[in-house]
């Protein structure tokens, strides 16, 4: 299976996303876009996001549309016959759910069809990485494991039960970290100007019937009349600055950015107050496991540990013993020198995953989320031409922020071999032009 377009739905704007079949790169996207759009791309095939339209084609070829109207009734259109096969892709709760209908659930899809860096040097460094984890303390490792997957779940929920991603609650508590900052400096700033307004206009005007006794007993006055200006200046420029802080926030969320879209569908979650509450509970709870996660494990994957839980848990055990004899392991695997041969490897390893991942067999795309960041500039080249000769079996989304990437790509799409798309920021000294809706028509 593999996207042919991408139509993403909020209020009166549109947003298309055209794939290649064989590999797309979008370009100078960061963490936060690349999160967002993540969340779309697996959304329209699961059940959990409203107003996110797909056309698809299917490992035999039939062309599919996916339609989530807000509101309406979800359905599945074969493009060919214009005929309504919503039935064969209803999962038992009567939701259109394309990846339960596949024997996958959202959350093992995602993990799966989705490879960043972190996943990449994680199965790339495996052998390193479980006697790291090893040598940890294992009733507190496999404590923190267990609560950020309760936590992973629990936010979850709270966002499909809004008809989100998870990933939408770091937006909307980064807008609410930066409305609350704003709202701080804000209050400081109006109870320091009434202040500071009485204060310089007393010290003025004793400072002038005083100075014609003596200009000496005046200069005190008047320089705490100053300096009482001058700060009020710094708590003006505080507000500020805290108010380009939270427009940033909003245009990061897709106010001012291609994802024009998001903005709306995160105002519609700030709407509703308990909503609101729940996910930013969920996610302060994830992210206070995450950093104790991370605390524990260092930047490996909660997930791959997970996996490889019997394999840690025997070198631990290995470890205690050689330690209790008092001796040092003079056998323990040696890591790979040719890193770029590893790294091939694991990306061969999850292609080759991803061609027969649906229970019928049905290959999905791999969702590159800017998986070679950090790496050598020099062991790219070979990492992405192996990925320009794989695609199209399966297709590949290559999200990215990196410019060594982003050059690459720009030349192979010469060929045709893939496409790219560079979104531009809107600016500010010109009108933003408006979005014209999508309609799909069959």
């Amino acid at each position: 299976m593999r996207y042919e377009r991408l139509v993403i739905q909020a209020g009166s704007n549109s947003f298309t996303l055209d794939l290649h079949p064989r590999m797309t790169v979008i370009a100078g996207v960061g963490p936060l876009e690349r999160e967002s759009l993540i969340g779309e791309l697996v959304g329209a095939l699961s059940s959990s996001r409203s107003g996110v339209h797909a056309e698809l084609v299917q490992d035999n070829g039939r062309h599919i549309a996916v339609f989530r109207p807000d509101g309406g009734r979800h359905r599945v259109v074969d493009i060919n016959t214009a005929s309504d096969v919503s039935s064969e892709f209803a999962a038992p709760d009567g939701k259109i759910d394309l990846l339960a209908t596949s024997g996958l659930s959202a959350r093992h899809a995602r993990a799966r069809l989705r490879l960043a860096h972190t996943d990449l040097n994680a199965r790339s460094q495996g052998d390193k990485l479980v006697r790291q984890l090893a040598e940890q303390d294992q009733d507190r490792l496999w404590a923190a494991a267990e609560a950020l997957r309760v936590s992973d779940d629990r936010l979850q929920g709270e966002a499909e039960a809004t008809g989100s991603m998870p990933e939408d609650a770091a937006v909307i508590e980064r807008i609410e970290e930066r409305h609350q900052a704003f709202q701080s400096a804000q209050d400081r700033h109006e109870s320091f100007r009434r202040t500071s307004i009485v204060l310089a206009l007393g010290c003025a005007g004793l400072a002038l019937p005083i100075s014609f006794a003596s200009k000496l007993l005046a200069l005190p006055l008047l320089l705490v009349a100053s300096v009482t200006v001058l700060v009020s200046v710094v708590f003006r420029s505080r507000l500020q600055t805290a108010s380009r802080l939270e427009e940033e926030a909003l245009a990061e969320a897709g106010a001012q950015s291609y994802l024009g879209f998001h903005l709306q569908r995160v105002n519609g979650l700030l709407s509703d107050d308990q909503a609101r509450k729940r996910i930013m509970a969920a996610a302060e709870a994830h992210r206070l496991a995450g950093a104790e996660w991370r605390l524990v494990a260092g930047d490996v994957p909660m997930t791959w540990a997970l996996e490889h839980h019997e394999e840690i848990q025997a070198a631990a055990r290995v470890r205690m013993d050689v330690t209790a004899l008092s001796t040092m392991s003079s056998t323990a695997p040696a890591l790979d020198n040719d890193r770029t041969t590893d790294l091939a490897r694991v990306l061969i390893g999850r292609l080759n995953e991803l061609r027969t991942f649906g229970q019928d067999g049905e290959s999905f795309p791999l969702i590159l989320d800017d998986p070679l960041v950090g790496l050598h500039p020099g062991m790219k080249p070979a990492l992405l031409e192996l990925l320009g000769d794989a695609s199209g079996a399966p297709q590949l989304i290559f999200l990215t922020q990196d410019e060594d990437v982003a050059s690459w790509a720009r030349l192979e799409a010469l060929t045709g071999a893939l496409s790219i798309l560079e979104p531009k920021p809107e600016h500010h000294d010109t009108p933003a032009p408006v979005p014209t809706p999508v309609t799909i028509q069959l």
